[in-house]
C-alpha cells in the first residue's frame, strides 16, 4: 500500500496527469462496449433462425445509448494533455483518448451493419492469415473422448456457489449477478467490479473451473488490481489491453488444468468466424461454415456465430487465440507476467509501464494469479498444439 504522504506527494509533482486521468476516469465509466454490444433477444432470434432451417437472417435488437455520443467525443478532446511534462505518460495518454474516441464510435453505431463492423476494426483488427493457419491447424486435430466433467449438470445458482469458493483464495470481495442478456456463459463486468452469470445456462464441471480461471483469475484480478493502483486509467484501459488480458485469461485456464482440445478449438472457431466477416458473409454463411462445414453442434455453433455477427460485425473474439500465442511464447521464454496483470494493460503498453512504476506511478500488485504458479496442465497435445503456433 502506498503511503499517504507518499500519494500526496506524486498528487503534487504529477497534478496535471492526475487532473486529467481523473477526467477520463468520468467520461469512460459511461462506454462500457460490453453493456450495449449484446443483443436484448438472443433466444427470440436464435428460435426463428432454426425454425427458418437456417436460412432467416436474426434481427438483433440492441440496449439504447446512455449518452451523447458527440458531446462526449467533444470532452475527450477538450484535456489539455499538453500540461504533461512527461512526454512519455502524455504519449500515452493521447493514444489513450484516440482509443477511447474509436470506442464511442464502435458503441453509437452498433445495429447499423458495416458501420459497425469498420468501426470494429478500427478498435480489435481483423484476423491474419497467420491467425486463420493457427485455427485450421488446431481443427484437424480429432477430438478427445467426452468425459463425465463435460457434462453440463449444474444450474446458475450451483455455478454461483461454484464462483464464491473459488474467490475465496483471492481474497477480494466477490460480487455476482445473474442476466439475461449476455452471449457468454459468464463474464466480468469491470465497471460494476462484478462477475455476471447467465440466469438459464447449465455448466459443465470443466466449465466451471475455466470460467474461475479465466474470469476470476485473471479479469477479477487485474479489475481489483487496477482499482489499487494511483492512476484510473490502468482500469479503464490501455489500447490493445484486450488481445493481452484474454491471452493470459486463457493462459490461465492451461495453467490452472482447464484448457481441453474442445475449448482451443471454440477459440479456433472463433478465429475463422471473424475471417468470414472480412468476406462479407452473412450470418447463416459463418453459421454453415461452423456447423456445416465443421460439423460443430449447432447450439455452439449459433452462440459463436453470434459473437461474431453482433452487432454488425465483431472482431473481438480473433485475439483470443492470438493473446494466448503470444502470452504462451513469453512463459515459454522465463519473462514474467506481473506487470501485465497490473490492471487493463497490453503487451505494447510495457515499456510505459516500466516508465510509471519507475516514477512511482504504478505500484506492486495486490492480487496474483494463482494459476501461473500451478503448471497443472497433464495434456500433451496442448503443449504440442501451443509449441507450434505461428
Amino acid at each position: 500500500m502506498i503511503e499517504e504522504k507518499e500519494q500526496q506527494e506524486l498528487q503534487r509533482q504529477y497534478a496535471d496527469v492526475f487532473e486529467i486521468d481523473s477526467n477520463l476516469d468520468r467520461l469512460v465509466k459511461r462506454i462500457e462496449l460490453l453493456n450495449y454490444i449484446n443483443p436484448l433477444n438472443i433466444e427470440k432470434e436464435k428460435h426463428r433462425f432454426f425454425a427458418s432451417k437456417y436460412t432467416v437472417e436474426p434481427e438483433f435488437r440492441y440496449p439504447k445509448l446512455k449518452f451523447d455520443p458527440y458531446k462526449l467525443h467533444r470532452l475527450f478532446f477538450l484535456q489539455r494533455l499538453e500540461r504533461i511534462e512527461d512526454e512519455k505518460i502524455r504519449k500515452l495518454y493521447q493514444e489513450v483518448i484516440h482509443y477511447y474516441s474509436n470506442m464511442i464510435q464502435c458503441i453509437e453505431t452498433i445495429g447499423t451493419g458495416r458501420n459497425f463492423y469498420f468501426n470494429s476494426l478500427r478498435v480489435f483488427g481483423t484476423p491474419t492469415e497467420k491467425d486463420v493457419q493457427n485455427a485450421r491447424f488446431i481443427l484437424h486435430f480429432k477430438d478427445e473422448p467426452s468425459s463425465v466433467d463435460m457434462e453440463k449438470v449444474f444450474s446458475a445458482e450451483e455455478a454461483k456457489h461454484y464462483f464464491e469458493k473459488f474467490a475465496e483464495a483471492y481474497d477480494f470481495p466477490l460480487n455476482i449477478l445473474f442476466s439475461t442478456h449476455i452471449a457468454a456463459e459468464a463474464m466480468v463486468s469491470n465497471s460494476r467490479q462484478s462477475l455476471l452469470i447467465k440466469k438459464n445456462a447449465r455448466f459443465s464441471k470443466n466449465q466451471l473451473l475455466t470460467l474461475g480461471t479465466h474470469e476470476i483469475g485473471v479479469h477479477l484480478v487485474t479489475t481489483f488490481n487496477a482499482a489499487a493502483q494511483p492512476l484510473k486509467i490502468l482500469s479503464n484501459g490501455l489500447p490493445k489491453n484486450v488481445e493481452t488480458q484474454e491471452g493470459l485469461a486463457v493462459f490461465s485456464e492451461y495453467m490452472g488444468g482447464a484448457l481441453t482440445l474442445k475449448r482451443l478449438k471454440e477459440l479456433a472457431y472463433r478465429v475463422l468466424a471473424a475471417d468470414s466477416l472480412s468476406k462479407g458473409y452473412t450470418f447463416a454463411d459463418t453459421f454453415d461454415l461452423i456447423h456445416g462445414h465443421y460439423k460443430l453442434d449447432r447450439d455452439e455453433a449459433f452462440t459463436i456465430t453470434l459473437r461474431a455477427h453482433r452487432g454488425g460485425g465483431f472482431t473481438k473474439d480473433r485475439l483470443y487465440l492470438s493473446g494466448l500465442r503470444k502470452i504462451y511464447k513469453r512463459y515459454k521464454r522465463e519473462e514474467p507476467l506481473d506487470i501485465l496483470i497490473a490492471g487493463k494493460v497490453s503487451l505494447d503498453s510495457e515499456e510505459v509501464l516500466k516508465h510509471l512504476r519507475k516514477k512511482g506511478l504504478l505500484l506492486p500488485n495486490r492480487y496474483e494469479n494463482l494459476s501461473f504458479k500451478q503448471k497443472m496442465n497433464t495434456n500433451k497435445t496442448l503443449d504440442f498444439i501451443l509449441n507450434n503456433l505461428k
